[in-house]
């Protein structure tokens, strides 16, 4: 960068709330009279490279839709059945489709800072020697970070040294292997220096443990292109790194729940002790947020069903769901095959990632009675539902009561909705004293017994007839009975099929809504919680998936274990894996790492789109090029502003004369 360079200080000193009260403070680098030699402005710099994480990659649609969509676990619901068509099915996907096109530009200005923070340490002044070094090594860590997801999802584009201020309007590609080999650099020499404790004691930045994982990542990505380091391959590398993690984990501070439930607990969202690398939200526990300026975190909106679409069992509307959130925008469903892969009969990762029963809320705590005393929040059973739903006629007149009670706290920057209990199944008195606390008001226990009174409606993992649906006063529908629309197969049903509006639902991904103090935003249609960018199951999937890859079938059994132990039920024996293949370690990255934004990485690295789509995800089968669609397509906005577009190339998607490689 310019020496002459500055940026505004009053900016970055005024930032000092932060995301968090234990979150990184977010700076916003613009020209002023403090040059990049203040060890403070340089500081703010580094820290600015946090603030894609969860300003945008980790709190809004665009990126999942990248991460997640054009798989075989994500489909558009039929109530939005083209909503992102072009990510999700790969229906137009083009220079100009707004989430690869921002998740581009996001990146590289990022690693523009990254590399202003590295090429400028030794022109600082002020901080000691040990700072200085720890956030340099901060910045590679996280430009290795932003490099990694450049190759992944666009191939070989620009491995850029420009810093902020620079711009370069006739950029060259690199190979992809040169892209490898600067981001395993950047995070050998990172790992070297970072330790256990974060800079400032910030749980937020990267550690050694982060520079690992994400060289753990790394090696596996580069192995589906075939890679090698000083001749070993790269799935020999990434053996060794994820097996090192693993042998080694409390010399990294590096941890896994033994209990799938505490691994989602909700008082464990904040400093998850299984989180490598984190996005942190905001906690509006502060009164400071009030003014609206922080992070706004919307992914749940998009991945849950609206209940209220059957409006006569469910009568809650989502502007006023103070239980689930405002779940309005209901675009990201999971296929078949990602619901077919779990056994919920021993796996209790079922019900921690799906929600499949569907449950209403009262609020009893005489001062916040907003929905009514107890008795008015029920449901009663009419003739015409009994009819409408399929039920036995001796449910008419009976109620379905709530399952969930809310309470508010006040004192933040705004009201925060939390359980103040669970409604035992059989409870009908709304004595609040009769609560039963859970780790997450979004995991139902599997299976829903068949007189449970609590719930409007069931999806049922196994098919009832209809004499069985009968027996329960909630509503069933079987899973199955989703899929198969008219044009493609795997599909939802685009139309009513049973005389109700079930066609619209779907088992809702729970990972990332979050109900707890300080999670609620100034809406109900905003939550705060903290996103796991990587945690340590996915190390030991890494160290299976290589050891299988290595034709090592046994260690990859072995790695996989401790995965499936923790997620047993109690009183249940984990099922024998038999031997491991590739298809198991889908299956087994599927139940572990549903929605958690890397299905597309590990499909392209094992170059199996034609085949995971043709099964499970036809209509995305239907427009897969393989010759294209492996990246993602060049920026519109980057290709109009550089004079070399034509020889830079778009990835072969059709607006310049060629790839560019």
């Amino acid at each position: 960068m310019k020496n002459f360079l500055k940026y505004t200080l009053a900016a970055l000193v005024g930032s000092t709330i932060g995301l968090t009260s234990c979150s990184l403070d977010e700076y916003n680098p613009s020209a002023g009279n403090q040059t990049i030699e203040s060890f403070e402005t340089w500081k703010g710099v580094a820290t600015y490279c946090y603030s894609p994480l969860a300003t945008q990659l980790y709190s809004v649609y665009d990126f999942l839709s990248l991460a997640e969509g054009g798989t075989d676990m994500w489909l558009c619901p039929s109530g939005n059945r083209d909503y992102a068509k072009q990510l999700i099915y790969y229906d137009g996907l083009t220079t100009n489709t707004n989430a690869s096109n921002k998740v581009f530009k996001q990146a590289y200005a990022t690693i523009a800072s990254c590399n202003s923070v590295v090429a400028n340490a030794d022109k600082v002044q002020g901080g000691t020697e040990e700072e200085k070094v720890k956030i340099v090594a901060e910045a590679k860590t996280l430009r290795a970070f932003y490099n990694l997801l450049l190759v992944t999802y666009y191939g070989p584009v620009t491995l850029t040294k420009q810093e902020v201020g620079n711009i370069n309007t006739s950029p060259t590609r690199n190979t992809v292997e040169e892209f490898y080999t600067a981001i395993i650099t950047d995070l050998k020499e990172a790992a070297a220096v970072l330790d256990n404790v974060p800079v400032d004691g910030n749980y937020a930045r990267v550690t050694k443990k982060t520079a690992l994982g994400i060289m753990a990542r790394a090696y596996a990505q580069g192995a589906g292109e075939g890679l090698s380091e000083d001749g070993k391959s790269y799935w020999q590398r990434a053996r060794e790194v994820a097996e090192d993690m693993i042998t080694n984990a409390s010399a990294y501070n590096i941890y896994l729940h033994d209990n799938i439930d505490d691994l989602w607990a909700q008082e464990n969202n904040r400093n998850n002790k299984e989180a490598l690398f984190i996005a942190s939200g905001a906690n509006t526990t502060l009164s400071d947020f009030k003014d609206g300026n922080y992070t706004k975190n919307n992914l749940f909106t998009y991945i849950f069903c609206n209940p209220n679409k059957l409006n006569d069992l469910y009568t809650r509307s989502d502007k006023t769901n103070y239980y689930l959130g405002r779940t309005n925008n209901n675009t990201f469903a999971p296929s078949k095959y990602s619901l077919d892969v779990f056994d919920p009969s021993w796996d209790r990762r079922w019900e921690n990632t799906f929600m499949t029963a569907y449950g209403m809320f009262s609020m009893t705590d005489p001062k916040y009675q907003w929905v009514g005393p107890y008795n008015g929040t029920c449901v009663t059973i009419t003739p015409p539902m009994v009819k409408k739903y399929g039920l036995s006629s001796k449910f008419t007149g009976k109620k379905i009561y709530p399952y969930a009670d809310m309470t508010v706290v006040e004192g933040g920057a705004f009201n925060q909705y939390v359980p103040a209990g669970i409604w035992p199944k059989g409870e009908t008195s709304g004595n609040r004293e009769k609560l039963v606390q859970t780790k997450n008001a979004y995991v139902i226990d599997y299976p829903v017994a068949l007189d449970d009174n609590r719930f409007a409606f069931v999806m049922s993992k196994e098919s009832r007839t209809a004499e069985e649906k009968a027996q329960s006063q909630y509503f069933t529908i079987n899973i199955d009975d989703l899929f198969g629309s008219s044009e493609y197969a795997t599909e939802y049903k685009t139309e009513q099929f049973d005389g109700t509006n079930s066609y619209q639902l779907y088992p809702s991904l729970i990972k990332f809504n979050w109900c707890y103090n300080g999670s609620w935003g100034s809406q109900v249609n905003t939550k705060n919680g903290e996103m796991m960018i990587m945690r340590t199951a996915e190390i030991y999937l890494i160290a299976a998936e290589a050891c299988q890859q290595l034709g090592d079938a046994a260690a990859a059994a072995k790695h996989l274990e401790p995965l499936r132990i923790r997620a047993t039920r109690p009183g249940m024996t984990t099922p024998a894996l038999g031997t491991v293949t590739e298809d198991v370690i889908f299956d087994e990255y599927a139940r572990e790492m549903a929605g958690e934004l890397n299905r597309w990485a590990l499909l392209k690295r094992h170059h199996a789109f034609e085949t995971r789509l043709e099964k499970y995800n036809k209509r995305a089968a239907a427009f897969f090029k393989p010759d294209r669609h492996y990246l993602r397509p060049i920026s519109a906005d980057f290709l109009n502003q550089i004079d070399n577009r034509d020889e830079y190339g778009d990835n072969g998607y059709g607006t310049t004369p060629g790839k560019g490689f």
